[in-house]
């Protein structure tokens, strides 16, 4: 069935949505994962410590909670392209103007822009492509540009070493930050060619024609009635996703580099085929949500993300001997980024849990609030480590109940595979008067 009451989106439409929509996020995350490859260059550069230097970017990821309500507030007002557009304007350019910061101060400023344009172009982004495509292969949408990300962490560790070994201390983590400004290139191709969300679209002449409620606050409304529980039920899902990739990610190359004096062409080796592992996993997960759930798609692959922190118990200081395989830490990475894609559910489920009237800002604000949350992780992490013996490895272990928590979340929030998304609030809530009846309706074969 079509996801909207209007003729279909054209193929090189729903192409251009879906292209413009991978490379969006693999730029914004691009330049987030890059960071952990320049920290030991700004180190040196400005003279910060570690903790002060990992800070930047739980400073960029609070500042994404401002961007995701600020621009989902905008895209259910004036249009989900529309907002995508100043996204990226906005990212761009404050990713380079972060390279030319004078001072540390500065530095932080403008990383906070960054995390402002990076929140909103995610929620924007995410909703149009949502309210876009077929419900039946949503999944395995949502989970292409979820896996995008595994791209930017390739693209980030190959730039991030590059820069550094290239250039002098000064100059290599400016060169890393400069090569952040290419969004600026995706809002022109959505300025002339991307179409507006025509289930949004609809909704707006509706409204305007008096045919519908005239908006209201749309923060409140999503913590209003029934949509109280399932907001915060996913703003704590996010959180535990967030804090546990979050604890592990940022520091992985500090713990090969610094800690293991690993040679910098195995980091790379290791890091290069975890994104492309991550990838091959993101594409299997999202076809198998669409199939079995979304849940199935959240607990299935977080066994991998035990695994991983199994590695750090039983081997946390095992320096790399000659053998790639042979080398516990080798793996860690790589089996992570398979559990990592559990993201990959996150676009579709979000965007199915919540009306029209307020999908974009709740969307948006829900992602990058657990985000922000989740980013205390890079902050915690030192100071668990110098708790533990200056263990970095034992510090990232804060990962694991956090872990253990989103994979309980995953069996609280409400099955919505199939679900369309044109109804409106009042039609939302009476279908959905508890997390129970959703699936009870889901059981009983009522896609929507």
């Amino acid at each position: 069935m079509n996801d909207t009451a209007v003729a279909p989106y054209a193929p090189a439409q729903r192409l251009g949505i879906i292209v413009s929509c991978m490379l969006g996020f693999a730029l914004d995350l691009y330049d987030v994962l890059i960071m952990p490859y320049l920290m030991p260059s700004i180190q040196r550069s400005m003279h910060v410590t570690l903790g002060e230097a990992a800070s930047i970017t739980t400073i960029t990821l609070v500042g994404s909670v401002v961007g995701g309500g600020l621009f989902g507030w905008l895209g259910d007002r004036i249009g989900r392209r529309a907002a995508l557009q100043w996204t990226l304007v906005v990212f761009a350019l404050a990713s380079v103007g972060s390279a030319f910061a004078w001072n540390f101060a500065a530095l932080v400023v403008m990383r906070f822009i960054v995390g402002i344009a990076l929140g909103g172009e995610w929620g924007a982004g995410m909703v149009l492509f949502n309210e876009t495509w077929n419900p039946q292969r949503r999944g395995l949408g949502t989970a292409l540009i979820q896996g995008s990300a595994t791209l930017a962490g390739a693209c980030a560790s190959i730039v991030g070493l590059w820069a550094v070994q290239s250039f002098s201390v000064d100059w290599g983590w400016r060169v890393g930050l400069l090569t952040g400004g290419a969004p600026v290139v995706l809002a022109v191709f959505i300025r002339f060619w991307m179409p507006e969300s025509r289930a949004w679209a609809q909704y707006d002449h509706t409204r305007r024609a008096g045919l519908a409620p005239a908006r209201g606050n749309t923060f409140a409304e999503m913590f209003s009635g029934r949509l109280r529980a399932i907001s915060i039920t996913a703003g704590l899902w996010l959180t535990t996703y967030m804090f546990c990739y979050y604890a592990v990610v940022v520091f992985v190359p500090s713990l090969m580099l610094k800690t293991l004096q690993t040679p910098p062409d195995v980091v790379r080796a290791s890091t290069v085929t975890a994104a492309l592992v991550g990838g091959i996993s993101y594409i299997v997960m999202g076809w198998l949500n669409d199939r079995l759930g979304r849940r199935f798609g959240a607990v299935a692959p977080c066994v991998c993300w035990l695994i991983a922190l199994g590695i750090l118990v039983v081997t946390p200081n095992a320096r790399f001997t000659g053998s790639y395989l042979a080398w516990p830490i080798f793996w860690l990475p790589i089996v992570f980024a398979i559990g990592s894609s559990a993201l990959g559910v996150a676009g579709a489920w979000l965007s199915e849990l919540y009306p029209i009237e307020v999908r974009a800002t709740a969307v948006s604000t829900i992602y990058m609030a657990g985000r922000a949350a989740g980013s205390l992780a890079p902050l915690l992490v030192p100071l668990a480590a110098v708790s533990l013996n200056d263990s970095l490895a034992r510090g990232m272990l804060i990962a694991l109940p956090a872990a253990a928590i989103f994979i309980v979340l995953s069996f609280v929030l409400p099955e919505t595979r199939g679900r369309r998304l044109t109804a409106g609030a009042s039609e939302t809530v009476a279908r959905g008067n508890s997390l129970v009846s959703d699936e009870t309706l889901l059981k009983n074969g009522q896609r929507r």
